[in-house]
């Protein structure tokens, strides 16, 4: 590794942490030759439900370099979304990620800073910018570059920050210093995120029956919710954080310093009533930049009366 590379990398951590990232680490672009045996069992499982999506751009997953041609390095982030604050907990609620505006755009043109700063430093490269939008195995990069372990629910855990925070990345054609994979599984024989889980979504060896998964149901879900997981909701309407909230490492989260993922007023206020009552421009005011209208108005109703 040539001290050009080396200063490179510690400028672009440099750079990430001032753009408000919270970690940053860079893996080697290479075959991903031990996920691919695990995502083919999954989808052969049907773990992925009618999210038909997951079935395709199989090699894309599993190889960078179908994403960005000769790819060399996958640079991994993390942003933090843990609340000040949060909705009453007498009140139907949604997944704390999606309080404030969607978290795809701000990230996103973070990112694009991020990517333009190395650009200045290096002269012209290839490379493209991924949230949560194309088919990335953020967790399995996240590891690779030394941000943390992959739980028991699936999620990637930080010792220092727990797990509540966004996962993002920037794969490009250029040699960097790359960051140790993190190799030490931290939760031991804790089950906490797997005694808790309603519907039994959390498997063994880190694995999630999507088709199981109370977010699945209530944001995937297109269709009428079955009747068998009646009364397993736990007065959650849009997404769901039980297993992240039940972890020991979350003990850890702090609040995030981003003022766009702060939620309207209204929204922490809302009583059960409030939500039953809920009338589209309403719908539209406190969700007027947020996640939660991937779902839209009709699919917060059908939920809001699976719940009742």
């Amino acid at each position: 590794m040539n001290l050009n590379s080396k200063s490179i990398s510690k400028s672009i951590k440099t750079e990430a942490l001032r753009l408000g990232f919270s970690s940053c680490g860079i893996a080697k672009a290479e075959f991903l030759e031990e996920e691919a045996t695990r995502l083919e069992q999954w989808l052969e499982n049907d773990y992925q439900g009618k999210m038909h999506y997951m079935e395709n751009h199989f090699e894309k997953r599993l190889d960078p370099t179908k994403l960005v041609p000769e790819a060399k390095s996958v640079i991994s982030l993390q942003y933090n979304y843990f609340p000040s604050e949060l909705q009453r907990s007498d009140s139907y609620q949604i997944s704390k990620y999606a309080y404030g505006e969607d978290y795809h755009h701000i990230i996103k043109d973070k990112l694009y800073q991020l990517f333009q700063f190395i650009k200045d430093n290096i002269g012209e490269i290839n490379g493209r910018v991924f949230v949560d939008s194309a088919p990335v195995m953020e967790r399995t990069w996240a590891k690779k570059s030394g941000l943390g372990w992959i739980g028991k629910h699936s999620l990637l855990i930080s010792k220092q920050k727990g797990s509540f925070f966004f996962l993002a990345e920037i794969i490009l054609d250029l040699k960097l210093e790359y960051d140790q994979e993190f190799k030490t599984d931290h939760c031991g024989n804790c089950t906490s995120c797997i005694d808790a889980c309603p519907t039994e979504a959390i498997l063994p060896n880190s694995t999630i029956d999507g088709s199981k998964c109370i977010s699945y149901f209530t944001i995937e879900l297109k269709d009428e919710i079955p009747s068998s997981v009646k009364g397993k909701f736990e007065d959650w309407m849009f997404g769901c954080d039980i297993c992240q909230d039940v972890c020991p490492w979350n003990r850890f989260s702090v609040a995030h310093l981003e003022p766009k993922f702060n939620p309207q007023a209204d929204l922490l206020n809302m009583s059960k009533k409030d939500w039953e009552e809920i009338t589209e421009d309403a719908f539209k005011k406190v969700f007027k930049k947020s996640a939660v209208k991937r779902t839209n108005y009709k699919g917060l109703r059908r939920n809001i009366s699976f719940l009742k």
